[in-house]
């Protein structure tokens, strides 16, 4: 058996656990969220190649998630994003979004990518919207 003395000590160490825990998940649950608006407004961009619904002239974006990268029969896709193997998701357009020639070196995307984190995020939301 414990003292009463261990048994408190061992008490404010699962305290102590707990509230670092708490820390972390608040600190998880305070990043920012993803705005849709903004990233419909910064996919207008990318329009200029990309549709949605069927309304423009390069790859129709809509439904993207869980597509084969290059799968669309309507555009000539580069070799090189033909044989890429890339299933999108969120991992493999964050990537994609960050640095196209990085991730598919040969690919006719001439975007340079985005920098900044929350530009990726919000540009993934809208996308995840368009099924």
């Amino acid at each position: 058996m414990r003292s009463a003395a261990a048994h408190l000590v061992c008490r404010a160490g699962e305290r102590l656990a707990l509230s670092m825990l708490l820390a972390l998940v608040s600190l998880h649950s305070g990043a920012r969220a993803a705005d849709l608006q903004r990233g419909a407004q910064l996919f207008n961009t990318c329009a200029s190649c990309h549709s949605v619904l069927g309304d423009g002239l390069g790859p129709d974006l809509t439904g993207v998630f869980g597509q084969h990268a290059a799968s669309g029969s309507a555009f000539a896709y580069s070799d090189a994003l033909r044989n890429s193997g890339l299933v999108w998701n969120e991992a493999t357009l964050r990537a994609f979004l960050r640095n196209p020639q990085r991730l598919v070196p040969g690919t006719k995307m001439t975007f340079p990518g985005y920098q900044n984190a929350a530009d990726i995020d919000d540009v993934i939301a809208y996308l995840e919207t368009l099924r």
